[in-house]
């Protein structure tokens, strides 16, 4: 990181943005073409590791991208304001965001799809028990990401 008096090392600060992050930018190797698309997302800490989970359609570009390359890359920010000045070179951005790599799979089994499913909606403040219809479930694709690598960068006021 080249600006390392920026660089968020405390796993539980950098869950913290993951936490306050209201969209995950997903980013997906199409041979030589870079496809980000942002997620709605949900996570656990297992261990000490990060599983991203994604929900989506079961049909579509990212899907015909992961079933050759299943390496991706995310970024979430819980922070973004422009820091304005009278002077052009003087402005900034203040942030707080995260950036992270792993292997992505599909979700088969139905009581995983349901708990990234849960974990989606705790996320975004669903705290009751979700119901989901069979129907809708079997509509639905869940993905998981084995995060392996996971950087935190703020720069604040």
């Amino acid at each position: 990181m080249r600006r390392a008096d920026r660089e968020v090392k405390d796993f539980d600060e950098i869950c913290d943005i993951l936490d306050k992050s209201q969209i995950l930018h997903l980013a997906l190797c199409d041979k030589n073409k870079p496809y980000s698309v942002p997620m709605n997302f949900g996570y656990e800490v297992k261990d000490g590791k990060i599983f991203v989970y994604l929900h989506g359609a079961k049909e579509g570009k990212k899907h015909d991208i992961l079933k050759v390359n299943d390496n991706v890359c995310f970024s979430g920010v819980s922070v973004a304001e422009i820091g304005k000045s009278e002077k052009a070179q003087n402005w900034t951005e203040f942030y707080k965001s995260v950036i992270a790599f792993g292997k992505i799979s599909v979700i088969e089994d139905e009581n995983e799809k349901i708990k990234g499913l849960d974990l989606m909606m705790r996320h975004y403040g669903f705290l009751q028990k979700a119901l989901y219809p069979p129907e809708s479930l079997k509509a639905v694709r869940v993905l998981k990401i084995a995060v392996d690598e996971i950087t935190g960068k703020q720069h604040l006021k």
